[in-house]
């Protein structure tokens, strides 16, 4: 009787105490359930452990449980690695080796080959390194399940795009220089449910116009649930179970990396380098909607690496020269802007009612939100972040180049 029980406690564990995919519960960067989050912190002050990462990886951490799962490979490309850490010891529980790889392509200083971010749920995490390799891990002993290495896409500089979990279905967005395409795995064995090429007008036929790194969104809109999936130049809305094409909407831009976000009937979207910069959408109607459906668009400083956050009516936001900034959503019109020092890559987290942002020299920004910018604490770890934190229960969990750490209140 215990072992039936067990997967099934597993699965209804709650949500404020996990964090499964890239940007948390539903990819909002939201953990509305979250209490008691430290707001001050050092590498002396409200650090429950610190856990060293070897290698170089830019995915974030996910957390189910007592496990906390990410990749890390070497900086040349050649080896890559898959870390399970003990959430309450910060103890490695599992380090493997995934994939060995003979010609790895370029990756810029920016980029790791490790950059997408895991998915996880009860007694399974699912890793993926784009073309390189994607795999199923049994969370408790670590050991493959199932993988996948015959999924071709050229990144040119390295992939990001992070799977995102819909009921039996894994999905990854290939958006190369030389193919782009998305596809819908079984999770439980891997295999191909369904997978469609892009269906964009690129205009163009240089394949560095066509990369793209975002991950896709899914939302209930209007009662019927849509995988919203950023590529360069266009965004396109799917049916999951499908992947039958339901409307798209024109943009321009390229090497588009931020998740779209929903809320008060719009889509929130970012078009990397050039096109619209930042479009709110309204979601209605099929096929190409772009003449009706862009409600408004901006331009002032616009992140093209992290991702807006929408919360109560506000996007917030900071782009990579660390200007914060937060806009009216129904408007697109500024609310405030705060410049912050550092470059960002990270997206923002809001948490226990407050706005984390870290950038990529050690220095992480408590803000408060609302409609008056208030900078409530600065705080410095030794090394910087290029992955979006993690929060789970009381506890940020912090990425930086070289560690892990567990954040907590003492």
């Amino acid at each position: 009787m215990q072992f039936i029980l067990l997967p099934a406690l597993l699965l209804l564990a709650p949500t404020a105490h996990n964090w499964p995919q890239f940007r948390g519960p539903n990819g909002t960067g939201r953990a509305d359930h979250a209490t008691n989050l430290p707001v001050h912190w050092s590498e002396t002050r409200n650090v429950r452990w610190k856990t060293r990462i070897h290698d170089k990886g830019w995915s974030s951490p996910v957390v189910w449980g007592e496990q906390i799962w990410l990749t890390t490979a070497t900086a040349d490309g050649r080896e890559m690695f898959v870390l399970c850490v003990d959430r309450n010891t910060g103890a490695i529980l599992h380090d493997r080796k995934l994939f060995d790889v003979a010609e790895p392509g370029f990756c810029p200083p920016t980029n790791s080959y490790a950059s997408p971010t895991p998915a996880i749920e009860a007694g399974r995490v699912y890793v993926h390194f784009g073309s390189y390799g994607t795999a199923c891990l049994d969370t408790a002993t670590g050991q493959v399940l199932w993988q996948r290495r015959d999924l071709p896409c050229n990144h040119w500089r390295a992939p990001a795009s992070s799977p995102v979990l819909y009921r039996q279905l894994l999905i990854l967005q290939f958006d190369g220089f030389d193919r782009q395409y998305i596809v819908a795995l079984d999770k439980r064995t891997g295999k191909t449910v369904w997978q469609h090429d892009r269906a964009i007008d690129y205009g163009t036929d240089n394949g560095d116009l066509k990369k793209a790194f975002a991950t896709p969104s899914i939302y209930t809109i209007d009662g019927k649930t849509e995988l919203l999936s950023p590529a360069a130049v266009a965004t396109t809305a799917y049916d999951p179970d499908t992947g039958e094409q339901l409307w798209q909407v024109y943009h321009g831009g390229m090497n588009v990396a931020a998740p779209p976000q929903y809320g008060n009937g719009l889509v929130f979207l970012c078009s990397g380098d050039g096109g619209l910069k930042l479009l709110a959408v309204r979601p209605e109607g099929r096929g190409d909607i772009t003449k009706r459906a862009i409600v408004w668009k901006s331009n002032r400083n616009v992140p093209s690496r992290s991702s807006p956050l929408f919360l109560d009516g506000l996007l917030y936001m900071v782009n990579e020269g660390g200007i914060a900034s937060c806009l009216d959503a129904k408007t697109g019109r500024p609310v405030w802007q705060q410049r912050l020092r550092g470059t960002f890559f990270a997206s923002p987290v809001f948490a226990d009612g407050r706005l984390y942002f870290a950038n990529d020299s050690g220095e992480s920004f408590v803000l408060q939100p609302g409609r008056q910018t208030k900078i409530l604490a600065v705080n410095t770890l030794e090394d910087g972040c290029m992955a979006t934190p993690a929060v789970a229960g009381s506890a940020l969990f912090v990425r930086t180049k070289t560690h892990l750490y567990r954040l907590e209140k003492k």
